[in-house]
């Protein structure tokens, strides 16, 4: 069974609602709220206004992601991705998209730009120690348990 959260929103765009596409999705698209049509130049980056503004539940935030599909084939990532929505913020969401094809591409008035998920999340209160307990991996970082 799949909860479902109730989250306020609103929408000054002339496009529908972040909607899930299949039953078991876990992101939205968000649709570009744009006047007219924008290009991205080559390895360009531009924030990409969405119209949507949302009312997270304390213990929420809303995660933008890139894209499967445009990232592949146009090379259009959000670049801080994840992007995080605060349950705090009351401002519209925006979507920093870049261009990492060499091509320029253009990002048209509806299109689907990214993907919008909301994720539950906790807060932490830091307790200070001398040393940390061990374990099998240890401080080894990048890489460190091979390449397959």
């Amino acid at each position: 069974m799949i909860n479902h959260l109730k989250v306020k929103i609103v929408n000054h765009s002339p496009n529908e609602l972040p909607a899930y596409k299949t039953g078991l999705s876990a992101g939205m698209d968000l649709c570009a709220h744009l006047d007219e049509p924008v290009t991205l130049q080559s390895l360009e980056r531009k924030l990409i206004p969405t119209g949507i503004y949302i009312e997270l539940p304390p213990g929420y935030e809303a995660q933008v992601r890139p894209r499967s599909g445009i990232a592949l084939k146009q090379g259009i990532t959000v670049l801080n991705s994840p992007g995080t929505v605060d349950a705090d913020y009351r401002g519209e969401v925006g979507v920093i998209l870049a261009n990492l094809s060499k091509n320029p591409v253009e990002i048209a008035p509806g299109d689907r730009i990214a993907q919008l998920v909301i994720a539950r999340h906790e807060n932490v209160s830091w307790e200070i120690v001398e040393e940390l307990t061990d374990s099998a991996r240890g401080a080894g970082g990048f890489g460190s348990t091979g390449n397959r």
